[in-house]
């Protein structure tokens, strides 16, 4: 301060205070938040690659969430073709149900069951969607998961379609046709006690065959003398799925799927009802939707294979970038932190110094004093 004059062991005495008070406020500030270099001024070369190293870290830190969103799609995805495999598991059965029956009937209601496990498979595709993509879902669905700052490291995951089921490039499987009840109509002249062989149409010693469209032969009946439209009418009623009614000299045969009937006799036309048969009505047709499940469940299999590996290196990468992400910090830790242990010690040194500098400023102080005992 101008204009004041201190002695040469005053001023001495002070500067010491001064630096040790500096020093003391530096290491006060490395205790309070642990390192050692807190701006540029500390230490550019060590506070400049630090930061480089920690920016580097919150960019992988940022990739590390989005490989994790990814993990969680894989999963979704993976968890759906499992449940979708359970379930052409389930159609299987169906078909093999429908193929230890030779009942139309039952074979047409497994072909509606089978068709509602198809439906049941897209839906379940549909619904194995996470954050926005659904690999189960086609188009639009695939997901690229990055694993470093620049991009230039990556996995691209293609996504498929199961949502419809018909798709070749998925599962290939189509719905089955449903039966659907027909009739066919025959002029027979007369009433019901009426003997056959008196109609124009048929005559004793003729042998009617009953099948249906797996050649099945459901019924036989032989005509007699004695055999009457009421004998036709009950072997109609008879067969599973099947009836028959008199009237008008007409006999009317319905029946829920495609029911033939054939005579040995040429003077009666075989005649079939319009009906149409199920997806299960033949065992043809029947090993051919079994053949195209296990197609299916191939395709599954190796699909989920495929998912099986990328997720298996999504989850490297992600303990990799973890490992990084770590050792970036603690390369930034190194050059930044502070020893608390060396900083608390250095602050007790520097408190007993700055007694020490304060009771040498009064002893000085008190030097420049004994003037004051001339007056």
């Amino acid at each position: 301060m101008t204009g004041i004059t201190l002695s040469s062991a005053v001023r001495t005495n002070l500067n010491s205070l001064q630096a040790t008070s500096s020093l003391m406020s530096a290491v006060q500030e490395r205790l309070s938040t642990g390192k050692k270099v807190n701006s540029a001024l500390d230490n550019p070369n060590s506070f400049f690659t630090a930061q480089g190293l920690e920016n580097r870290a919150s960019d992988l830190s940022t990739l590390l969430d989005d490989m994790g969103q990814s993990i969680q799609g894989l999963k979704a995805a993976d968890k759906g073709i499992s449940s979708i495999s359970d379930l052409v598991d389930a159609a299987k059965a169906k078909a093999n149900q429908a193929l230890q029956t030779s009942s139309q009937t039952e074979r047409a209601q497994f072909a509606t069951e089978y068709n509602e496990l198809l439906g049941q498979i897209e839906d379940l595709a549909k619904d194995a969607g996470y954050g926005g993509k659904n690999l189960l879902g086609g188009t639009g669905n695939d997901l690229s998961v990055v694993f470093n700052e620049d991009g230039t490291s990556s996995l691209s995951i293609s996504a498929v379609d199961y949502t419809d089921t018909t798709l070749s490039t998925g599962l290939n499987l189509s719905d089955l046709a449903t039966a659907t009840t027909g009739t066919a109509t025959l002029a027979v002249t007369g009433t019901a006690a009426t003997t056959l062989d008196s109609t124009a149409n048929f005559a004793a010693g003729d042998t009617l065959t009953f099948t249906d469209a797996n050649g099945s032969e459901l019924a036989t009946l032989e005509i007699t003398a004695t055999t009457t439209i009421a004998d036709l009418e009950a072997v109609y009623d008879g067969i599973d799925g099947a009836s028959a009614s008199f009237a008008s000299n007409s006999l009317a045969v319905t029946s829920e799927f495609r029911l033939t009937t054939s005579s040995t006799d040429a003077t009666p036309a075989d005649f079939t009802t319009n009906g149409t048969d199920s997806g299960f009505a033949t065992d043809t047709s029947i090993e051919s939707t079994l053949s195209s499940l296990k197609s299916a469940q191939d395709t599954l299999r190796a699909q989920a294979s495929t998912f099986g590996t990328n997720l298996s290196i999504v989850e490297n990468r992600q303990d990799f970038t973890n490992a990084l992400i770590n050792t970036l910090e603690e390369g930034a830790g190194k050059l930044t932190l502070a020893d608390t242990n060396e900083e608390g010690a250095n602050l007790l040194a520097l408190q007993t110094q700055q007694t020490l500098a304060s009771t040498s400023l009064s002893l000085a102080a008190q030097a420049d004093q004994n003037v004051l005992r001339l007056f």
